[in-house]
């Protein structure tokens, strides 16, 4: 029987890296070797992040996505462990710094590690390579727990980027992340982030493309955090035998080529 991949979760303390270590140690796939959080914090077993990168095969991180940057220089600096990256709302820099790692270690970032988000992603680029933007208007509404900080969320952009993709155009030329006051008809092309926030929603997205006399919606509702525990595990036991590189989850589930 092959030895059990051995995991560090970053972000111990917050609900993404409970959850991820409840869902690793239930896992005989998996050995949970370490759990850290931001430096000083310190009970429940927590360890430092040095100390943590020296044990593991792969490390998971929801956390922010300055500390995630930083992990990714750290793993980097070592020559490893690989990466698995869940946090979202990365600026410029911060994603050149991932990329940057990225040529030293196997690293895996998704807007969602939810299997049938991905699956979703898939679906919305096919609709939007058949419905062109003469025909058809796209709107890309989210919803989350008044907790969330950033907005659009991650996997509202990435589906955002798919619909781009699928025409053949650059997301941050066509995207329109906000309407307020007297802005004017719709412009061609136009992709609209459309958000709520509020409650406990774990996480809602719905994709419409709107044309004269029909709409067609694809959607998902997450129903628990388990499901993005399960897809960040699938994404480390992939990434734990790849070579260096930034991947995504459509490397995981086989939709890209690698």
């Amino acid at each position: 029987m092959p030895q059990p991949l051995k995991i560090a979760i970053a972000g111990a303390l917050g609900r993404m890296g409970r959850q991820m270590a409840e869902t690793v140690a239930a896992d005989p796939r998996l050995q949970l070797v370490a759990r850290f959080h931001r430096p000083g914090s310190a009970g429940e077993g927590l360890v430092e992040r040095d100390e943590a990168l020296s044990l593991a095969d792969v490390v998971i991180d929801f956390t922010t996505p300055a500390a995630s940057a930083e992990l990714a220089k750290a793993c980097a600096a070592r020559s490893g462990p690989a990466l698995v990256i869940g946090s979202t709302g990365f600026t410029a820099s911060e994603l050149a710094a991932i990329a940057e790692a990225a040529k030293t270690i196997a690293v895996v970032r998704s807007g969602s590690y939810s299997l049938g988000l991905n699956m979703l992603t898939s679906l919305v680029e096919q609709a939007a390579r058949a419905l062109g933007h003469d025909d058809c208007d796209i709107e890309i509404l989210e919803a989350h727990h008044r907790f969330k900080v950033d907005a659009p969320s991650g996997t509202a952009l990435m589906l955002g980027e798919a619909a781009a993709l699928g025409r053949g155009v650059r997301l941050d030329a066509v995207a329109k992340r906000a309407r307020d006051g007297l802005v004017g008809p719709r412009g061609a092309g136009e992709i609209g982030f459309p958000v709520l926030r509020g409650g406990g929603i774990v996480g809602e997205h719905s994709v419409s493309f709107l044309a004269e006399g029909e709409t067609l919606t694809l959607s998902h509702a997450a129903g628990d955090r388990s499901m993005f525990a399960r897809g960040a595990i699938a994404a480390a036991l992939w990434v734990a035998r790849r070579p260096p590189g930034e991947y995504d989850m459509r490397h995981v589930l086989g939709f890209g080529a690698v």
